[in-house]
Protein backbone atom coordinates (compact mmCIF):
# COMPACT_ATOMS: atom_id res chain seq x y z
CA UNK A 1 0.00 0.00 0.00
CA UNK A 2 1.63 3.56 -0.93
CA UNK A 3 1.50 6.33 1.04
CA UNK A 4 -0.33 9.26 -0.85
CA UNK A 5 1.78 12.05 -1.61
CA UNK A 6 0.00 14.64 1.26
CA UNK A 7 0.87 11.84 4.12
CA UNK A 8 4.49 11.32 3.17
CA UNK A 9 6.12 14.71 3.48
CA UNK A 10 4.65 15.29 7.30
CA UNK A 11 5.73 11.82 8.20
CA UNK A 12 8.96 12.48 7.13
CA UNK A 13 8.73 15.71 9.46
CA UNK A 14 7.98 13.37 12.15
CA UNK A 15 10.72 11.26 11.45
CA UNK A 16 13.33 13.89 11.32
CA UNK A 17 11.98 16.04 14.68
CA UNK A 18 12.19 12.64 16.77
CA UNK A 19 15.43 12.58 15.20
CA UNK A 20 16.80 15.62 16.43
CA UNK A 21 15.23 15.32 19.67
CA UNK A 22 16.99 12.30 20.74
CA UNK A 23 20.09 13.73 19.14
CA UNK A 24 19.73 16.96 21.81
CA UNK A 25 18.57 14.67 24.41
CA UNK A 26 22.23 12.41 23.97
CA UNK A 27 24.18 15.17 23.69
CA UNK A 28 22.91 16.84 26.34
CA UNK A 29 23.15 14.05 28.67
CA UNK A 30 26.77 13.62 27.91
CA UNK A 31 27.32 17.73 28.27
CA UNK A 32 25.56 17.40 31.57
CA UNK A 33 26.16 14.14 34.01
CA UNK A 34 23.65 12.88 36.32
CA UNK A 35 24.43 14.01 40.07
CA UNK A 36 25.48 11.05 42.22
CA UNK A 37 22.01 9.55 43.51
CA UNK A 38 22.10 9.70 47.79
CA UNK A 39 20.56 6.24 48.37
CA UNK A 40 21.47 7.08 52.84
CA UNK A 41 18.62 10.45 52.40
CA UNK A 42 16.16 7.31 52.89
CA UNK A 43 17.29 5.93 56.06
CA UNK A 44 16.31 7.78 59.28
CA UNK A 45 19.20 9.47 61.29
CA UNK A 46 20.57 8.13 64.18
CA UNK A 47 18.87 8.84 67.75
CA UNK A 48 20.92 9.88 70.83
CA UNK A 49 22.89 7.14 71.92
CA UNK A 50 23.39 5.61 68.97
CA UNK A 51 25.22 5.78 65.73
CA UNK A 52 24.47 4.55 62.24
CA UNK A 53 27.36 2.31 60.33
CA UNK A 54 27.21 2.24 56.47
CA UNK A 55 28.70 -0.80 55.27
CA UNK A 56 28.89 -0.84 50.97
CA UNK A 57 29.81 -4.02 49.62
CA UNK A 58 31.60 -4.38 46.41
CA UNK A 59 29.94 -5.67 43.23
CA UNK A 60 30.34 -9.17 42.88
CA UNK A 61 29.53 -11.41 39.85
CA UNK A 62 26.84 -13.87 41.41
CA UNK A 63 25.87 -11.96 44.31
CA UNK A 64 22.60 -14.69 44.70
CA UNK A 65 25.39 -17.32 45.46
CA UNK A 66 26.61 -14.82 48.78
CA UNK A 67 25.66 -13.80 52.17
CA UNK A 68 26.82 -11.07 54.69
CA UNK A 69 27.10 -12.26 58.18
CA UNK A 70 26.33 -9.94 60.66
CA UNK A 71 28.84 -9.36 63.60
CA UNK A 72 28.00 -7.21 66.52
CA UNK A 73 30.50 -6.48 69.58
CA UNK A 74 32.47 -4.91 71.88
CA UNK A 75 36.06 -4.68 72.40
CA UNK A 76 36.51 -5.42 76.25
CA UNK A 77 39.22 -5.80 78.69
CA UNK A 78 38.87 -10.42 79.54
CA UNK A 79 40.82 -12.66 80.83
CA UNK A 80 41.20 -16.65 79.83
CA UNK A 81 37.38 -17.38 80.10
CA UNK A 82 35.31 -17.21 77.23
CA UNK A 83 33.36 -14.12 77.24
CA UNK A 84 30.05 -13.19 74.98
CA UNK A 85 26.90 -11.40 75.20
CA UNK A 86 23.43 -11.21 73.89
CA UNK A 87 22.52 -8.79 70.96
CA UNK A 88 18.82 -8.39 69.80
CA UNK A 89 19.07 -7.18 66.27
CA UNK A 90 15.74 -6.08 64.19
CA UNK A 91 15.10 -5.69 60.59
CA UNK A 92 13.30 -2.98 59.82
CA UNK A 93 12.04 -0.96 56.72
CA UNK A 94 12.65 2.77 55.55
CA UNK A 95 8.74 4.06 54.95
CA UNK A 96 7.97 5.58 51.58
CA UNK A 97 10.96 3.69 50.05
CA UNK A 98 11.28 -0.28 51.08
CA UNK A 99 14.76 0.00 51.69
CA UNK A 100 15.48 -2.91 54.31
CA UNK A 101 17.92 -1.38 57.62
CA UNK A 102 18.96 -3.12 60.77
CA UNK A 103 18.32 -1.67 64.38
CA UNK A 104 20.73 -3.51 67.06
CA UNK A 105 18.11 -2.92 69.65
CA UNK A 106 19.66 -4.24 73.21
CA UNK A 107 22.94 -5.20 73.96
CA UNK A 108 22.81 -7.27 77.22
CA UNK A 109 25.46 -7.18 79.47
CA UNK A 110 28.35 -9.58 79.15
CA UNK A 111 28.32 -13.31 80.13
CA UNK A 112 31.11 -15.22 80.85
CA UNK A 113 32.82 -19.13 81.93
CA UNK A 114 33.80 -19.13 85.30
CA UNK A 115 37.10 -21.43 84.79
CA UNK A 116 40.09 -20.52 87.27
CA UNK A 117 42.41 -18.87 85.10
CA UNK A 118 46.20 -19.85 85.92
CA UNK A 119 47.66 -16.06 85.67
CA UNK A 120 45.17 -12.66 86.28
CA UNK A 121 46.19 -11.81 82.77
CA UNK A 122 43.74 -9.52 81.05
CA UNK A 123 43.90 -8.49 77.38
CA UNK A 124 41.71 -6.00 75.16
CA UNK A 125 39.33 -8.79 72.75
CA UNK A 126 36.50 -8.45 70.36
CA UNK A 127 33.60 -9.62 72.32
CA UNK A 128 30.74 -10.99 69.57
CA UNK A 129 26.96 -11.71 70.09
CA UNK A 130 25.61 -14.76 70.01
CA UNK A 131 23.42 -13.82 67.45
CA UNK A 132 25.22 -13.18 64.04
CA UNK A 133 22.47 -12.93 61.12
CA UNK A 134 23.40 -14.11 57.67
CA UNK A 135 21.66 -11.19 55.25
CA UNK A 136 21.21 -10.85 51.62
CA UNK A 137 24.44 -9.47 49.92
CA UNK A 138 23.50 -7.03 47.72
CA UNK A 139 25.79 -4.18 46.15
CA UNK A 140 23.55 -1.59 44.81
CA UNK A 141 22.43 -0.70 48.03
CA UNK A 142 24.39 0.22 51.56
CA UNK A 143 23.78 -2.06 54.30
CA UNK A 144 22.70 0.41 56.89
CA UNK A 145 23.04 -0.69 61.37
CA UNK A 146 21.81 1.30 64.16
CA UNK A 147 23.23 0.30 67.27
CA UNK A 148 23.96 1.76 70.37
CA UNK A 149 27.32 3.91 70.83
CA UNK A 150 29.71 1.38 72.64
CA UNK A 151 28.99 -1.62 70.29
CA UNK A 152 31.37 -2.24 66.95
CA UNK A 153 29.44 -3.50 63.88
CA UNK A 154 31.60 -6.15 61.51
CA UNK A 155 30.89 -8.36 58.96
CA UNK A 156 31.97 -10.96 56.84
CA UNK A 157 31.29 -12.31 53.17
CA UNK A 158 29.95 -16.02 53.10
CA UNK A 159 30.29 -17.91 49.64
CA UNK A 160 28.09 -20.74 49.04
CA UNK A 161 29.64 -24.06 47.77
CA UNK A 162 28.40 -25.98 44.96
CA UNK A 163 25.52 -28.01 45.11
CA UNK A 164 24.96 -31.45 46.13
CA UNK A 165 22.24 -33.80 45.69
CA UNK A 166 20.79 -35.03 48.57
CA UNK A 167 20.79 -39.35 48.64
Amino acid sequence: MALSSSVRPRLGWRLSACSLVAALAAGEAQAQPRPPRDELQAFPQAGPGQVRRIIRLPAERDENALRVGLVVGRTMWVDCNRQMFSARIEERTAEGWGYTYYVVTSAGPPASTMMACPTNARSQQFVRSADEPLLRYNSRLPLVVFAPNDVEIRYRSWRAGPEVTAR
